[in-house]
């Protein structure tokens, strides 16, 4: 019987089993995946070279807790004084003074156009440059002079090129988060009286957030693995703590890997929090988490069934 002489009713369709379509690269990628996994977990299993007992020996030891330790307060401190400017150079940034706003934005390009770890070189080697420096009237008589020598240290140098970095791309995300707002419901708040403050805090700046937290939650960290860099000066971090255990019993590979695993218990922790708050900022947007989209499905497919009158009249869906 041709398929178009076949009387089906909506109770038939609304009955009928819902075949999924066969999809065998899914499947041909899922056992590749699979098998390079337990391969992975072999060679990190059978292979004595990793040394795990030497791992474990020395994952808590003084000396990694302590450069861990300035490993999480130059990620916290960096990251909150940057923010902090980067706030007021992307205010800068779009605000309607002409100079200002070029200099914010030399500023920005400037800390983006050349790599952290020549910033942080220069930064240490800034004694080289200037000596000394001084505090007095501008092209005039100087009140006070300090050598530079012993004020950049390591950890100085570090902190400043961090914070810089932090502020000149924390700018640029808080900028196009604040544009990404429409400018139309700012102009309607003005015609409705709302001061300009006002307007930013209850208007701009809840819209802005859902575009700035996930970025910030990136900067974060990356600026943690980017602490890694002030090795090179010397300063003792996580990184440079297991390099002079390992500069001593020659054990280089062991305690690379304890430096790597704490790297991926901090970023994984960090990871874990920058998931929850973006779900608290994608509540009402449509961006919800994981049992919010469960619950958005079941309802689209739920009223789209609906459209189908229920009718009880059909025969048998043979071959549906």
């Amino acid at each position: 019987m041709p398929y178009s002489a076949v009387p089906y009713s909506d109770a038939d369709l609304l009955d009928a089993r819902l075949v999924a379509p066969r999809r065998p690269g899914r499947w041909i990628s899922a056992a590749i995946t699979l098998v390079l996994a337990a391969m992975l977990v072999h060679t990190l299993v059978t292979n004595p070279r990793f040394q795990w007992g030497v791992v474990r020996q020395y994952f808590t030891s003084s000396s990694v807790i302590s450069g861990l330790e300035l490993t999480l307060w130059l990620t916290a401190a960096t990251m909150t004084a940057g923010f902090v400017l980067g706030v007021g150079l992307a205010y800068v940034r779009l605000s309607g003074s002409p100079i200002p706003r070029a200099f914010a934005f030399g500023f920005v390009w400037l800390i983006r156009s050349v790599p952290l770890l020549v910033q942080l070189l220069f930064w240490y080697e800034l004694a080289s440059l200037y000596p000394k420096l001084s505090v007095g009237i501008p092209f005039g008589p100087s009140f006070g002079t300090t050598s530079t020598a012993h004020l950049f240290s390591g950890e100085l140098a570090a902190f400043v090129t961090l914070t810089l970095d932090v502020a000149a791309f924390s700018s640029e995300i808080v900028r196009g988060g604040i544009l990404a707002v429409d400018r139309g419901q700012s102009e309607a708040a003005q015609a409705l009286g709302l001061g300009t403050l006002r307007i930013f805090r209850r208007i701009v700046l809840p819209q802005a957030m859902p575009a700035i937290v996930p970025a910030t939650g990136n900067l974060l960290i990356g600026t943690l693995k980017a602490t890694s860099l002030v090795s090179v000066i010397a300063v003792v971090d996580l990184l440079y703590s297991v390099q002079l255990i390992y500069n001593a019993n020659f054990e280089v590979i062991p305690l690379l890997l304890v430096a790597t695993a704490w790297y991926i218990i901090l970023t994984t922790l960090l990871s874990i929090g920058q998931y929850y708050v973006e779900r608290r900022y994608a509540r009402g947007s449509g961006r919800g988490g994981g049992e919010r989209s469960a619950r958005s499905l079941r309802r689209i497919a739920r009223d789209n069934v609906t459209v189908f009158p229920h009718s009880t009249a059909g025969t048998s869906v043979g071959g549906l």
